[in-house]
């Protein structure tokens, strides 16, 4: 049965695609699993580092599964399918700890979609990316065209999903789209999330919604976010609801 599995020793976290049957790909199972398990990663403080990974060594993910969405109307297929595989992608993305893609075979359509939504990726030399949407008479849907177009150039992604053409390894590493090329993608992306064992895992989290504002990453709650934490470490906020259960009117410090 397909599935995503969480698991969880000490400050590492792992994400697990388990279709491999289907080369990984979505079910709405999976995309359910996947939504349930950032909920509970956020609320577990001991993790530090996620690593989402697949199955096998053929495909980190081939996208989304066709027997599922294909008999689906085209309302179906837009309200439910679409929008909300790309909210669950966007909850990944906005996940408050560390993220690392193992792209050890290839990621297509929504595996190198679910790829962008961490922040880094490491990926085997024989891996490749693509985006062929277009070939089976659709487009991509879960950040293809939107996350995607912050992390690649114009006329890349223009390449991948106008023409078809599937990115190497090397080229993907010389865009700056992984951070390392390996042998043994696992074994480098868990020396990679060591280096957070040297981290403030609150400074980790904090930079982390800085850069996504900057970048446009759900940009409102970021800001919103690092507001909200300034303001509730203060004397202002711990008098408000102190003064708000007392029932009297709040003497406000300003620190």
């Amino acid at each position: 049965m397909s599935a995503v599995h969480l698991t969880i020793h000490g400050p590492l976290a792992r994400l697990a695609l388990d279709n491999s049957g289907k080369l990984n790909a979505f079910t709405p199972g999976m995309l359910a699993a996947l939504a349930a398990h950032c909920d509970t990663l956020d609320r577990t403080p001991e993790v530090r580092c996620v690593i989402v990974q697949s199955t096998g060594d053929r495909a980190f993910c081939a996208g989304a599964d066709i027997a599922a969405w294909a008999p689906l109307s085209p309302f179906d297929f837009a309200r439910h399918w679409v929008r909300e595989g790309h909210r669950v992608f966007d909850r990944l993305a906005r996940l408050s700890k560390p993220t690392i893609a193992v792209l050890q075979g290839h990621a297509f359509g929504g595996g190198l979609e679910l790829a962008a939504a961490c922040d880094i990726r490491v990926m085997a030399p024989a891996a490749t990316l693509a985006l062929p949407e277009a070939q089976v008479g659709i487009v991509p849907g879960w950040s293809g065209t939107q996350r995607l177009s912050r992390l690649l150039p114009e006329s890349v992604l223009k390449e991948m999903v106008l023409f078809g053409r599937r990115i190497d390894a090397a080229r993907a590493y010389g865009l700056g789209f992984v951070a390392e090329i390996a042998d043994d993608p696992l074994t480098a992306a868990e020396e990679i999330a060591a280096g957070l064992s040297r981290a403030s895992p609150r400074a980790a989290e904090v930079a982390k919604y800085q850069i996504h504002a900057a970048v446009g990453e759900d940009a409102a709650a970021m800001i919103e976010a690092l507001g909200a934490g300034m303001i509730g470490a203060s004397d202002d906020k711990a008098e408000g609801v102190t003064a708000f259960a007392e029932k009297r009117k709040p003497e406000f410090p300003g620190t």
